[in-house]
């Protein structure tokens, strides 16, 4: 039973984490997305809904998207699939046991065999060439068994692994789904976040545009401070059409990994947060992910099982023992029946099977050879997953701390700024780059603590332990 070369089956798609340095201005230097492709982004309707409007925790989320998705509903779909090959394959080792009962009529016409019945001259008999008709009944029990098959034994033991690397990588695929949909929370209430600064900044540019508007008419003005504010006040409407128009399509997609109803309105109950912590030995995160990581034993069972094939093709050189027989009763009819019986013990040995072994033999070293050098990039994948976790995680805490203190100071320049306007000191150019400073230290500081998130829930996935972690995620610290 000939294995597929490589042991990457992956049929659930992918879901991965992407930081890229920005080369705008302001502070925020990391620009960060979740990358969702396959069966991840998709899902199967949810079922009993309440009516209404959908408030959405964190927890809520990753609940619908394990229950809901395609990728572990695909995932546990192969897992069963593989159980039934195992299944199949244990069947060829244990013994085949059936019941018979017929009862037959029949007529033979000797002469279509090749008897001719010549008696000698004189006699006074004949033997007819047709016999016939008559009946008999039979009722029989028959068994077949294996009793050594080296071949067997071997598709029997690779199919048991097989079996065990679908049930890891449906555990895996569950991490996955994790961070797909865990990702796509954060980055709409990311985005929601974005959705109420700006909100907030052109409330504040009408009101500077308001303020001007006034002076103007009371002649301590320009007009052309006028015109520059209502510029700065239509910039922020637009950016503000913008970013709920970008608020709207990542909730359906949210709403898509999850399984929700589309036309359905989204409320997310938890925003985004940070705290400020230790980062974990690289070492130590390295050796948890060895262990916890079910792609890895995902991997380890695709190696197992390709020794198990090979182990069935050199037994193709091996003979092997088979027992067979049947217990039953005959007789003209069902009243008039006596016990009957075969049993058949068989040896087969393969003497030449024009090479056909050997060709078995290779194939079967070639498939193990490939698995066990995809094992060890796995285990060097998930080493550079968890070491480029922990280098996003320092960088983002970094930016937060950083676009925080930005945020405070442009604030502060801010009301600086329109009191000097109000005073009648300044213009309101100095108000407009304020305003844009505000703008550009509020998106840095929503982006930095996304990133920030995001990086966790990376983290946890790199270490294997994205399930378990993700209620945590979004407690305490300040938004």
């Amino acid at each position: 039973m000939p294995l597929p070369l490589s042991g990457n089956t992956n049929q659930v798609g992918s879901a991965a984490v992407q930081q890229s340095a920005s080369q705008a201005g302001g502070v925020n230097t990391i620009n960060s997305s979740v990358q969702t492709g396959g069966a991840l982004s998709g899902s199967v309707p949810a079922a009993n809904l309440p009516e209404g409007p959908i408030t959405l925790t964190l927890a809520d989320t990753i609940k619908l998207a394990l229950r809901w998705n395609l990728g572990p509903i695909t995932a546990d779909d192969a897992a069963r699939a593989a159980r039934a090959e195992r299944i199949q394959a244990l069947s060829a080792l244990l013994p085949n046991i059936s019941a018979s009962a017929s009862d037959t009529v029949t007529q033979v016409n000797l002469a279509a065999y090749g008897f001719q019945f010549k008696t000698p001259p004189g006699l006074n008999f004949s033997i007819p060439s047709v016999v016939g008709p008559f009946n008999y009944s039979s009722l029989q029990g028959s068994l077949s068994l294996s009793v050594f098959d080296g071949v067997r034994h071997g598709n029997w033991r690779a199919a048991k692994e097989t079996e065990r690397a679908s049930v890891e990588s449906a555990r895996d695929t569950r991490e996955l789904v994790v961070l797909a949909a865990g990702g796509a929370y954060l980055q709409t209430v990311a985005t929601a976040a974005r959705v109420a600064s700006q909100q907030a900044q052109v409330n504040n540019a009408q009101s500077i545009y308001n303020r001007a508007v006034v002076r103007k008419e009371a002649g301590t003005n320009a007009r052309i401070d006028v015109t520059r504010s209502l510029v700065e006040f239509q910039t922020a409407q637009q950016r503000l059409t913008s970013l709920e128009a970008d608020l709207r399509k990542q909730k359906i997609a949210l709403a898509r990994i999850i399984g929700l109803p589309l036309d359905r309105e989204l409320q997310l109950a938890d925003p985004l947060s940070f705290h400020a912590a230790a980062l974990p030995d690289v070492s130590a995160s390295v050796r948890r992910a060895i262990q916890h990581r079910a792609d890895i034993r995902a991997a380890q069972a695709q190696a197992a099982a390709a020794e198990q094939q090979l182990a069935a093709a050199r037994a193709e050189r091996l003979p092997a023992v088979s027992l067979s027989g049947n217990y039953g009763v005959l007789g003209p009819n069902p009243t008039a029946t006596h016990g009957v019986f075969a049993i058949t013990g068989s040896v087969n040995v393969p003497v030449w099977q024009g090479g056909r072994t050997r060709g078995d033999i290779q194939q079967a070293e070639a498939t193990l050879h490939q698995r066990q050098a995809e094992l060890a990039d796995q285990r060097t994948k998930v080493e550079q997953d968890v070491r480029t976790s922990l280098i996003e995680l320092q960088a983002a805490m970094g930016q937060v701390l950083v676009a925080e203190s930005n945020r405070k100071y442009a604030n502060e320049t801010l009301g600086q700024a329109r009191d000097r306007f109000n005073a009648g000191v300044a213009t309101t150019l100095e108000v407009v780059q304020a305003q844009e400073q505000v703008a550009g230290a509020e998106s840095d500081y929503i982006s930095s603590l996304f990133s920030f998130n995001l990086s966790r829930l990376a983290l946890a996935r790199a270490t294997g332990d994205a399930e378990d972690e993700v209620s945590n995620l979004l407690q305490g610290g300040r938004p």
